[in-house]
C-alpha cells in the first residue's frame, strides 16, 4: 500500500489485556522458597498474571489489539499495518501478526513480528512511525504481547517471582504534526547473553546484576538522548514510561530525571515484568482508569533481551 508521506504520526488509541489468573506473593511462597517481604523488598512486585492455556501471544495480542481500535473509534478497514512484537511467542507461522489481522478482520495490512525482547514494543513504536513518514502505511496497529510464564523455571526464585503475562496496544496514525519523535536505539554487545531464552526445553534466564548496572548507569543518558532527539527539555515531559523490568530500576532512573515532578509507570507491582508488553499494558491500563495525563510529551524506553533499548518521546492520546 502506497500512501503519501506524512509529516509524522500520532497515537489515537490504547488497549490491554490481561489474563485473569491473578499470583500473588503469598501465593508463590508456597511453590518456592520465597516470602511476600523478600519479593517486594528485591522487586516491588506483589501481584502478576499468568496466562491459561487458551492463553497465548497471539489471543492475548488479538485482544489487545481489539480494544485499541475501539478506543481509536477507527474501523479495522483502516489499518494497512500490523506490528506484534514478542519474544515469546512459540508460532513460526502463522506469525502473531497474520493471526491478528484475520482475526480482528483486517483488510491485507502488511503484516510484521518484532522479536528485541523487553524493547520490542518501542522498537514496533519507531518502525511504525517510519513507515508512516515514507507513505508505506498510514494506520499502524502496534502490539506487544507477552506469555513468559511458559517459559520460567518456577523453582527458580530469581525468576519466577518477576514475570506476568499480557498484552498491551496503541494505533498509530498519520499526523500532520509530529507527535512521535525520532527514536534512540541500539544495542550492548558485551551483554548480548545477559537475558537468555534457550534450552530444550526452553528456559528463561538472566543476569539480574548486569542489567541492574547497566540499568542504572547507562539508561539516564540514554533517556536524556531521547529528549534532546525530540528537542525537548527534561522540564517539557510529564510522563516517564521505562521497561517494567523491576521497581528498584525504575524508581532510581525516575529520580535522576527529575521523576518527582512526573508521572511515573510503576504497573510493574500489579503486573510483574511483561517484557516487551510492560510499556503500552501499563499506559493503557492508567489511559483507561483516568490516570494518564492526556495531550503531553512522554518518554518510553525499554531495554532488556539482546542487550536491546529503545526509546522515543510520544504524545499521549487525547479523550475523543
Amino acid at each position: 500500500m502506497n500512501h503519501t508521506p506524512a509529516a509524522g504520526s500520532r497515537i489515537i488509541g490504547l488497549g490491554h489485556y490481561q489474563p485473569e489468573r491473578i499470583l500473588t506473593n503469598a501465593e508463590l511462597s508456597t511453590m518456592v522458597d520465597t516470602s511476600d517481604e523478600w519479593i517486594t523488598t528485591r522487586t516491588g512486585i506483589k501481584t502478576r498474571h499468568i496466562g491459561s492455556e487458551s492463553d497465548t501471544v497471539s489471543t492475548m495480542a488479538i485482544e489487545a489489539g481489539r480494544a485499541a481500535l475501539a478506543d481509536a473509534g477507527i474501523d479495522p478497514s483502516e489499518v494497512d499495518q500490523v506490528l506484534v512484537a514478542s519474544t515469546s511467542a512459540t508460532d513460526r507461522t502463522p506469525y502473531a501478526a497474520g493471526r491478528v489481522a484475520v482475526a480482528l478482520g483486517l483488510n491485507g495490512p502488511a503484516p510484521i513480528d518484532i522479536n528485541t525482547a523487553c524493547s520490542g514494543f518501542e522498537y514496533a513504536v519507531a518502525l511504525a512511525d517510519q513507515s508512516i513518514r515514507t507513505g508505506s502505511a498510514r494506520t499502524s496497529l502496534v502490539i506487544a504481547s507477552e506469555k513468559i510464564s511458559g517459559l520460567v523455571d518456577w523453582t527458580d526464585r530469581s525468576t519466577c517471582v518477576l514475570i506476568g503475562d499480557g498484552a498491551g496496544a496503541a494505533v498509530i496514525q498519520a499526523s500532520d504534526t509530529p507527535e512521535i519523535h525520532p527514536v534512540e536505539w541500539g544495542s550492548v554487545p558485551e551483554l548480548v547473553n545477559a537475558v537468555l531464552v534457550d534450552g530444550d526445553p526452553q528456559r528463561f534466564s538472566q543476569e539480574g546484576r548486569s542489567i541492574y548496572r547497566w540499568a542504572i548507569s547507562e539508561a539516564e543518558g540514554h533517556a536524556r538522548q531521547v529528549v534532546a532527539n525530540a528537542g525537548l527539555t527534561l522540564d517539557d515531559i510529564r510522563v516517564l514510561a521505562f521497561h517494567q523490568a523491576n521497581l528498584r530500576i525504575v524508581e532510581p532512573i525516575a529520580k535522576a530525571l527529575d521523576g518527582e515532578h512526573k508521572w511515573v509507570l510503576k504497573d510493574v507491582v500489579e503486573s510483574g515484568n511483561t517484557s516487551a508488553a510492560s510499556v503500552p499494558l501499563g499506559l493503557s491500563k492508567a489511559w483507561h482508569r483516568g490516570d494518564l495525563p492526556e495531550g503531553v510529551p512522554a518518554l518510553l524506553m525499554g531495554f532488556g533481551g539482546g542487550f536491546a533499548f529503545a526509546g522515543q518521546v510520544v504524545t499521549t492520546p487525547t479523550r475523543r
